[in-house]
């Protein structure tokens, strides 16, 4: 089992720059791709960036360019730097843990984020 607990949400203006932590425990984080979801109202879960145990990261479209993710496989951490923000980023972000060649995956409880003036 692995418990995830996400950090860093709350309110901001637009073209703020906030970061989102979720710290993992419970098992082997090298183990995991990490990866961040968000959700909009009334839609489903869409990933928005992950990272491998080596570094290899993704990114929707939609973030390319404005959103960074590490992690720091000493602290068990990974991070969501999210810059240049616009309303249209107002969502419940999850941070997620998945483990390579299985169906393991885990998911934390969310943090809202809402971009407005």
């Amino acid at each position: 089992q692995v418990q995830l607990v996400e950090s860093g949400g709350g309110s901001v203006q637009p073209g703020g720059s906030p970061r989102l932590s979720c710290a993992a425990s419970g098992s082997i984080f090298s183990f995991y791709v990490m990866g961040w979801y968000r959700q909009f109202p009334g839609k489903q879960r869409e990933l928005v960036a992950s990272i491998t145990s080596g570094g290899s990261t993704y990114f929707a479209d939609s973030v390319k360019g404005r959103f960074t993710i590490s992690r720091d496989n000493a602290k068990n951490t990974v991070y969501l730097q999210m810059n240049s923000l616009k309303p249209e980023d107002t969502a419940v972000y999850y941070c997620n843990a998945r483990r390579v060649g299985t169906r393991e995956g885990y998911w934390g409880q969310g943090t809202q984020v809402t971009v407005s003036l």
